[in-house]
């Protein structure tokens, strides 16, 4: 059994590999250009989102008020902030597949927190994520599949939701983050984020949870649901859930205003409570890499690291990408050669145009080439970047990808069969079953297969609650 420092380190190097690799620079250089003009629509392409909406519509639909308030939040939207905060699972770091996520509800009248109108994102279910993009939508209570046909959760997710935490996503609120995230006005120089103090109550020990904005995020919910006072389930786990009871007015004067017990129930499961979202159960991760001193405000996104590190100045432009490397150092017959990139290619320096020829017969031959040539050959199958190259494209970063690539081997290089042109292709074809899916291609057409009609001889386990058949006593 791993040891908590084992199971800590393996968590914070799995948020420090998205940090690096989920969100390139590039995107966010391009994204925030485009945000500031005004070109919402051109910032979500850069971000990597798909909009599925037409605010033309919605005016016809809905009433041209509901229809300004929604376009005055896209063009505040930063969607490269939105995809730095998108849940993730394990063990890549990729989105979490088939989730439909609220950002904002518009009700009637222009009061907020309505039902009339959801704002959401919906990521794409796990056999189509390639290229890693999400679509931007609106959902209607009233015509909850409208739109999203083929998406197989088209309803809201209770626990992943950002309706509530609009910091992570809207850049005008960019500066509630620090409050949100329980640190304060932290500057560089400040004591450390995370005090090593045991969680109290029947929290797990040493799970990095926000226990101290529970009582107020739980509040949040509850005042979203129409309700000053209640009970919010915590989720921490598959079985693992504790309830927050928020009791009296946000004062909280006289007792306690807020307890935190076990969830009871089979699996503790409490469903018809309210649950808080995700995004206030745990510390952000960024917090826990700045704490553990493993990234730096470089590192972050601008807008992030502007809220957590205070005075930080801002990074500039970026360097372009790609550009040749130098000359690697080959040994070879013992001699120390050097391959370098020659004409977009990568080329043996220390060896003439006849001698290569030659050594490329005799490899054709199945002969043993020179270690110089193997060594090129070795970078177009199997290079020491692969690694890097395979997590950008399994991210979506095809650019850098193939910015990598070229750097490596040069513009003009042909790619020969290997991992490396298998990861290559494999990307493609991930991009073509997500195009597949957004056209509904993919699959069984909507309405064409009937639901299976239900049997008790499909049930793999008995209903909880009533005895076996098999272990039934005769009477």
């Amino acid at each position: 059994m791993l040891t908590q420092t084992a199971n800590e380190d393996s968590r914070l190097s799995f948020w420090l590999r998205v940090r690096e690799f989920a969100v390139p620079p590039s995107m966010v250089e391009t994204a925030t250009a485009r945000r500031r003009t005004g070109d919402w629509a051109g910032a979500c392409a850069a971000a990597g989102i798909d909009v599925d909406l037409d605010l033309r519509s919605l005016a016809r639909t809905h009433g041209r008020e509901l229809a300004a308030r929604v376009r005055a939040d896209l063009r505040q939207m930063a969607p490269d902030l939105l995809r730095w905060h998108m849940p993730r699972v394990a063990p890549d770091g990729l989105l979490r597949p088939a989730l439909t996520i609220t950002l904002a509800r518009y009700g009637a009248s222009g009061t907020e927190g309505g039902d009339r109108v959801h704002l959401v994102v919906r990521t794409p279910p796990a056999w189509a994520d390639g290229g890693q993009r999400f679509s931007l939508a609106l959902w209607d209570p009233a015509h909850p599949g409208a739109g999203a046909r083929h998406h197989p959760h088209h309803r809201p997710h209770r626990r992943f939701r950002l309706d509530l935490h609009r910091h992570l996503w809207d850049a005008r609120r960019t500066g509630e983050l620090p409050f949100r995230a329980g640190t304060g006005g932290r500057r560089p120089d400040d004591p450390p984020l995370l005090p090593d103090l045991e969680p109290p109550g029947p929290l797990p020990p040493h799970q990095r949870c926000a226990v101290d904005r529970w009582e107020d995020e739980a509040r949040m919910v509850l005042r979203a649901e129409g309700r000053t006072s209640g009970s919010v389930t915590v989720r921490l786990g598959s079985r693992h859930r504790l309830i927050v009871d928020v009791t009296g007015g946000d004062d909280g004067a006289g007792a306690p205003a807020a307890r935190i017990t076990q969830a009871t129930g089979a699996g503790g499961g409490n469903w018809p409570l309210p649950v808080l979202p995700d995004a206030a159960t745990w510390v952000p991760p960024d917090v826990e890499l700045l704490a553990a001193g493993l990234i730096g405000a470089d590192g972050l996104h601008p807008l992030v690291a502007a809220a957590l590190v205070p005075g930080h100045p801002p990074s500039g432009p970026l360097p372009p990408r790609g550009g040749p490397g130098r000359p690697r150092v080959v040994e070879c017959r013992g001699a120390s050669h050097r391959i370098g990139l020659v004409d977009g290619v990568l080329t043996a320096l220390d060896h003439d145009p006849d001698e290569i020829r030659r050594e490329e017969l005799l490899v054709a031959l199945t002969g043993t080439p020179l270690p110089c040539l193997r060594a090129i050959d070795r970078a177009h199958r199997r290079p020491e970047s692969l690694a890097d190259v395979r997590a950008r494209l399994d991210h979506g970063d095809i650019a850098g990808a193939l910015a990598v690539v070229e750097g490596l081997l040069g513009p003009g290089a042909v790619l020969r069969d290997g991992p490396l042109r298998d990861e290559l292709e494999a990307a493609a074809q991930r991009r073509i079953a997500y195009g597949l899916f957004r056209a509904g291609l993919a699959g069984p057409a909507p309405g064409r297969v009937p639901p299976r009609a239900y049997s008790p001889a499909l049930r793999t386990r008995p209903r909880r609650g009533r005895p076996d058949p098999r272990y039934r006593t005769a009477r």
